[in-house]
């Protein structure tokens, strides 16, 4: 017993003694290679992202400021595999710095983005309708629990049952 116990003890103290070894050696490597502070908008950067406050809000609160709207729609594109211009279409009018067309998010001429208003609605419906009302889960869909990271959700195919050996 004595020496189980003197064995747990020995392994405790050499871990230690690692975790002490690697927090000095890290405290050393931190010194000599500090981590530069974020660059300031420097002639040439690119401008920081504008996030005005948005002007047609149809499913989503509207109450919601540009910064919430923004991460929202960048959770959504993670979600789906995707990028704005998926739903949002480009105004040739509205030149970027870099010449290309910015998108208007106001409009609704493309199909995506109404689709994307039923699918959010279908979501909302779920979660408030039939998983709010189940007490074992505590985890809401949201389009990643379809589509995985694509448009298109792949279609759930089964595995093929196994033969049981008799």
């Amino acid at each position: 017993m004595k020496s189980s116990r003197f064995k747990q003890a020995a392994v405790v103290t050499v871990a230690a003694a690692s975790i002490s070894l690697l927090a000095g050696r890290f405290t050393v490597f931190a010194a000599q290679n500090p981590i530069p502070p974020p660059p300031q908008n420097q002639p040439g950067a690119p401008p920081p992202h504008e996030m005005p406050a948005p002007t047609n809000l149809k499913v989503l609160p509207k109450n919601l400021t540009g910064p919430q709207v923004h991460e929202i729609m960048e959770k959504w594109e993670g979600e789906l595999g995707t990028s704005c211009k998926t739903c949002h279409a480009a105004d040739p009018k509205n030149l970027g710095p870099n010449g290309k067309p910015r998108l208007n998010f106001a409009d609704d001429s493309k199909e995506e983005k109404q689709t994307a208003r039923k699918m959010y609605k279908m979501v909302e419906e779920i979660n408030g309708s039939y998983i709010s009302k189940i007490d074992s889960s505590g985890d809401p869909v949201t389009c990643g629990t379809c589509h995985r990271g694509h448009l298109g959700p792949e279609p759930f195919v089964a595995a093929p049952e196994k033969e049981h050996a008799h």
